[in-house]
């Protein structure tokens, strides 16, 4: 039997909405007819594209390279900040391209860190900076010609980036290149939960609207395959790559290392000792040339200020708790927020703002992995899922030798191993997932 996979990324998909998906009649068929954990653990920082890039290469982010979702870039506005949208930027070898090695068609639709990936069928996830046209971008960093195919035929699903007409969009041409393509491996972001939990919060109606939204999507997904009778060989995995916590109080502490003196103006420029480069729920801290002497007085500043509840700092991390967060060894420090707490890269005054219940963020990520209720969910379903039921605690660095094991190819070398149970063999009985 062909082998194929289609692979499911609902962002911020997470325990806190287990309840929810439990109603829903797509993933509710999935999870009956499949295997499912909500106990899967991601990776820190539980930003969405450190955890994708470990989703596709099974590797912790110090093996992977990619730590957050942009390069450090200090003082450099949030909307102006280059993201890690390219294949190039990964240390590690990601399914997709041992898929491909292996003979195998691959598809992948705003899928970080695809920019100019060697996938047969590639729409990246890329966005336009300031004088930079949007659709050049993505035709120059995607598959040229087959973008403007689905940018012809979808374009009028599309109001720009906005959601929920963007994750329409997005499983529009996943649906088309399904049917007309018949790819081995199609993997699909989907972002609009993510978003309204970052501008409503993790319980609001609008998370819950978007939540059908997804299980439509599913559908919509699954019905693809039947359409290109490819449905009974092809194995559905839907995975979160992070939670979201409600948040009530934003703190730029950068202006804490300003207070410190180790940033401020030289010559014209702002110039920087140490630098924290936020994560919303954490923040990493970077010490210019490796300073000894700068490192011990930036880490003296932050633990102080943790002593001060206003900072909204939990605990900083060095040493051994650094290291065991597996980021490599780049970085000075890490700083958690409080739960409640988000962190930002903005330096103006106020250094600490409340926010107010008619204005977003309510929610956010990056926070560490042992926060309650933050860890995500997976389910399995399909001809390659011999094991039914719970599967228990699961990790992220599982998934890229879990979905190679699902196409019957070798995937060496990663941190993670393969689920058991979900790959081992392609000749099961097809239940009726997502019918």
């Amino acid at each position: 039997m062909t082998r194929r996979l289609v692979v499911v990324s609902v962002d911020a998909l997470s325990v806190d909405n287990w309840n929810d998906v439990l109603t829903l009649p797509t993933f509710k068929s999935l999870i009956e007819s499949g295997a499912y954990s909500n106990q899967l653990s991601s990776v820190f920082p539980t930003v969405t594209y450190a955890v994708h890039a470990t989703m596709v290469t099974g590797m912790f982010p110090e093996n992977h390279g990619i730590l957050h979702n942009h390069p450090l870039q200090p003082f450099v506005p949030e909307k102006e900040k280059q993201w890690y949208w390219y294949r190039r930027d990964l240390r590690a070898q990601p399914i997709y391209d041992v898929a491909r090695i292996h003979g195998l068609t691959t598809a992948a639709f705003l899928w970080p860190t695809t920019g100019r990936a060697k996938i047969h069928y590639n729409l990246p996830e890329i966005v336009a900076l300031k004088g930079e046209n949007q659709a050049l971008k993505v035709l120059r960093n995607g598959s040229t010609l087959y973008c403007m195919e689905l940018e012809l035929r979808f374009r009028h699903i599309r109001q720009g980036i906005g959601q929920p007409y963007l994750d329409d969009f997005t499983t529009a041409c996943a649906v088309h290149t399904i049917k007309t393509r018949r790819p081995h491996l199609t993997m699909v972001h989907l972002i609009d939960l993510d978003d309204r939990k970052h501008y409503y919060g993790t319980k609001s109606g609008e998370a819950k609207a978007a939540l059908e939204r997804m299980d439509r999507r599913l559908a919509e997904i699954i019905a693809a395959t039947k359409a290109a009778g490819t449905y009974a060989e092809t194995t559905f995995l839907v995975v979160g790559d992070h939670g979201q916590l409600d948040v009530n109080t934003r703190v730029r502490p950068n202006i804490l290392l300003r207070e410190a003196g180790l940033q401020g103006q030289e010559s014209g420029s702002t110039e920087w000792r140490a630098y924290l480069q936020c994560n919303g729920g954490s923040a990493y801290l970077y010490v210019k040339d490796g300073d000894v002497d700068t490192r011990a007085l930036a880490i003296a500043a932050l633990e102080a200020a943790s002593a001060a509840s206003k900072w909204g700092i939990e605990r900083v991390l060095t040493g051994e708790c650094l290291a065991a967060l597996r980021v490599g060894s780049g970085i000075a420090a890490a700083v958690e927020a409080k739960t409640g707490v988000t962190f930002e890269e903005a330096f103006d005054e106020p250094a600490i703002l409340e926010i107010p219940p008619t204005v977003g963020k309510f929610a956010n990520h990056g926070y560490s992995l042992d926060k309650p209720n933050y860890t995500c969910v997976f389910i399995g379903a399909g001809p390659a899922v011999t094991r039914r039921g719970v599967l228990g605690p699961l990790h992220m660095v599982d998934l890229a030798p879990t979905m190679a094991q699902v196409l019957g190819i070798p995937f060496p070398g990663c941190d993670g191993t393969a689920i058991a149970g979900v790959g081992a063999a392609a000749q099961v009985k097809v239940g009726k997932y997502g019918s």
